[in-house]
């Protein structure tokens, strides 16, 4: 493997370091991001201290990584330790807070608690337009952080109009094939599809689906996803066989490539557990919703919303498989 000799090349608290941590984050690799930043985090405090510039924006993309390797929680607490000390030494306005406010506002939502993540997205947004412009591309990744936090506290429809608004200036302003335009497109699918239209929202998760193939691969992440919310999407559109198959299919990827314990591997567990009961088998459905609930348990926390979901199912499906 060539990581450590790469890292043997590039001193920990060189710049060089980082690119290369974030390099492997952005191909995928997200445990590996977060162990490859911490050697970062702890160079960059010996030599500059905890809260020089440059350690601060080391110790933002350590949560980031924390937090894609599957620990939303932990990531969010680390950008919220951080957040005044970056307001402190950088300055409210610079762009290095606004990301990390960006950041908070995302592992906010992703770690349970989509109200909070939706009024801070809603703060943000002002303060980007004046600071960076109205289409810098950050700000239009804020405003696509708050249509989809908008859809997860309860406003599908609002967020399928913002959705919709967005995807034609992301195509104008970074391209067709940009990661920040495939996931409002992503976003306006999953939103047309909350908002009573999954026929729709199948046929839009499968363009965004043949892009992300083409350009990132057939096992990147987000590729999975596509793939996970095509599925997902034919089952609500009325075949929940053909929906169940393609997650059982789809599973190994996930496990292979983010691992059995990450969230969007659990995610993927539940929604295979939920079609298989629909194509008919409640009492397999139980079985996957049994196995399923302690993981989530013990890496989500029993009063995440989606450990309490799990309960519910599983409790459901017993009922309906006769105990």
């Amino acid at each position: 493997m060539l990581l450590p000799h790469v890292q043997a090349a590039a001193p920990a608290d060189s710049p060089a370091a980082a690119a290369i941590a974030d390099y492997l984050g952005y191909a995928g690799n997200y445990a590996v991001a977060r162990d490859s930043v911490e050697r970062v985090v702890e160079a960059r405090e010996r030599r500059y201290g905890p809260e020089h510039p440059g350690t601060v924006t080391a110790r933002t993309m350590l949560a980031h990584w924390t937090a894609q390797a599957g620990q939303a929680a932990a990531g969010r607490d680390q950008l919220a330790g951080l957040l005044p000390v970056a307001e402190r030494v950088l300055g409210p306005e610079h762009r290095d807070t606004l990301f990390l406010r960006r950041e908070l506002a995302w592992w906010t939502g992703d770690a349970g608690d989509p109200v909070a993540a939706r009024d801070q997205w809603a703060a943000l947004v002002p303060v980007c337009e004046r600071v960076l412009g109205p289409e810098h591309p950050e700000t239009l990744t804020v405003r696509q952080g708050l249509a989809g936090a908008t859809g997860r506290a309860g406003d599908a429809v609002a967020a399928r109009d913002q959705a919709a608004a967005l995807v034609p200036v992301f195509q104008r302003v970074l391209g067709p094939e940009h990661t920040g335009t495939l996931a409002t497109q992503a976003n306006l699918a999953g939103w047309t599809g909350q908002a009573g239209d999954p026929d729709a929202a199948r046929r839009l998760f499968a363009e965004v689906l043949t892009v992300h193939e083409r350009v990132f691969g057939p096992e990147h992440p987000g590729t999975l996803n596509s793939r996970r919310n095509v599925a997902g999407f034919t089952g609500e559109a009325g075949d929940a066989a053909a929906a169940r198959d393609q997650l059982a299919e789809l599973l190994p990827s996930y496990e292979r490539v983010l691992g059995p314990d990450h969230p969007d591997t659990l995610t993927t567990r539940a929604w295979l557990a939920s079609w298989t009961g629909d194509a008919g088998d409640p009492a397999a459905a139980r079985d996957l919703y049994a196995a399923l609930l302690p993981a989530r348990e013990r890496v989500l926390g029993p009063e995440h919303p989606d450990t309490l979901a799990t309960r519910t199912s599983l409790a459901h499906w017993t009922e309906r498989s006769g105990g």
